[in-house]
């Protein structure tokens, strides 16, 4: 049987090399595997820890490996993440004495890579023990090099926050970014009240605590996996970032209206909006792909909402029989995803300058074209999960300009320390240890 951390090893060599999402793979791996339920966490920690640090691990990395990173990360990828999660255990963990994070690695390489290699791993480790602070003061040399190194982002990533917020907002989102994302779940009003899920939710030994904004949020502290919870699976609650809850919030609903959300899966906005709507009116889900118009089903079954029709569209296409249609169209559109990090790592490394840029030509070709669904009097909403400026409140500005029909109604939702408004009156989000990074915009046609 493979220890906890030959199956980390594993578990993040795949996800390196084939590129797969961490939270979907990892829950794979935990679902097939037979680890006991107290090393489901070392696992867990290993996995995202390491993803999350992997910027600092690999500068770490390289000041001790003769060929570097790169190279291994090609030739030997399993032996690279042998090095890489007892860097993250040895810098990061405190329970975990050193030693033993060496021997474990070195008994791993063994196994799987052979006695040479081993020995390999056992120096360049032995080697860190003894300059733990050699990498550090020659990754330190400017402040957007600190920044990078101490928080484990890339240096362009903390180059383009730097040009857009101020030196304390960037500190915070790098520090929001890297903490460990608990559950949020959101309480669904058409099958239950908030104070009856809370009492059941405790009595089921789950610690928890209100949302801060949304009435319908509860943080999970500590307990067993929501999924397999009955509250879950009978409708009464869903798993959902508070960030994500303000969108259907903001969007002023009532009854029997007419919604379009163009870019809908996996449908939490979605069945949001349905349930504030109390299951009156027409909403039009639309995505792309038929697998991910799937899971919005299977999130409108389990939460009993009869007011969603699904359509396989591509919101980039102009569909004329929307025009004048909707008294709300949403428009979640796809982003950079910056403000998502702590929930996926990968974003940290798997995403370039040149990706940022090519989606906002789709964001805005998406604004221009939902823009002509909303009724008069109709509310247009935007939201995107970054932090990257270019995709928010530029697109905004520069959407205003070109369309006179519409004007900005501002947002506001209290005075909490994470949410920044803007002079324009939209909202952006900050990451912090219970909200992930968000931006939102609400727009009246005249």
């Amino acid at each position: 049987m493979k220890s906890t951390r030959e199956l980390a090893v594993e578990t993040l060599t795949n996800i390196f090399v084939d590129g797969l999402y961490s939270n979907i793979y990892l829950s794979k791996v935990l679902n097939e595997s037979e680890i006991n339920e107290k090393d489901r966490g070392l696992f867990t920690e290993i996995i995202y820890g390491t993803l999350r640090y992997k910027y600092t691990i690999d500068k770490i990395l390289d000041s001790f490996l003769k060929d570097g990173t790169k190279k291994m990360s090609k030739n030997d990828p399993l032996l690279l993440n042998v090095l890489r999660i007892s860097i993250y255990q040895i810098k990061y963990l405190d329970k975990i004495p050193p030693f033993a994070a060496v021997n474990e690695a070195v008994e791993i390489t063994k196994k799987r890579c052979g006695m040479p290699k081993s020995k390999l791993v056992n120096g360049v480790l032995r080697n860190y023990l003894r300059n733990k602070e050699k990498p550090d003061e020659k990754l330190k040399k400017s402040y957007t090099e600190t920044l990078s190194f101490e928080h484990s982002f890339e240096n362009w990533m903390v180059k383009l926050l730097l040009a857009q917020y101020s030196k304390e907002d960037v500190e915070s989102i790098l520090n929001g970014l890297n903490q460990r994302p608990e559950i949020t779940v959101r309480v669904n009003s058409l099958k239950a009240d908030y104070d009856t899920v809370v009492e059941s939710l405790s009595k089921l030994e789950y610690s928890i605590k209100e949302g801060e904004v949304s009435p319908e949020a509860i943080y999970i502290r500590k307990g067993s996996n929501v999924e397999k919870n009955p509250l879950f699976n009978e409708g009464l609650i869903t798993i959902q970032d508070e960030s994500a809850m303000l969108v259907a919030e903001v969007m002023e609903l009532k009854d029997n209206l007419k919604v379009l959300d163009l870019c809908s899966a996996p449908g939490g906005k979605t069945t949001h909006i349905a349930e504030l709507m109390n299951n009156t009116g027409n909403i039009i889900a639309c995505d792309i792909y038929d697998h991910k118009l799937k899971l919005v089903k299977d999130n409108i079954e389990r939460l009993g909402i009869e007011n969603v029709e699904l359509m396989n569209f591509d919101a980039t296409v102009y569909n004329e029989k929307f025009v004048n249609y909707a008294d709300r169209v949403l428009i979640d559109v796809p982003c950079s995803g910056l403000g998502i990090i702590r929930k996926k790592p990968e974003i940290k490394w798997n995403k370039n300058k040149n990706e940022l840029d090519a989606l906002i030509k789709i964001q805005k070709d998406i604004l221009v074209k939902a823009a002509d669904y909303v009724k008069s009097g109709g509310y247009l909403i935007y939201s995107t999960c970054t932090l990257n400026k270019n995709e928010n409140i530029k697109n905004i500005s520069w959407f205003l300009e070109k369309d006179d029909r519409f004007e900005i109604e501002k947002i506001f939702l209290g005075n909490l320390s994470n949410l920044r408004y803007d002079n324009l009156g939209t909202l952006t989000i900050l990451p912090n240890e219970n909200m992930d990074g968000f931006y939102i915009a609400r727009l009246k046609r005249k």
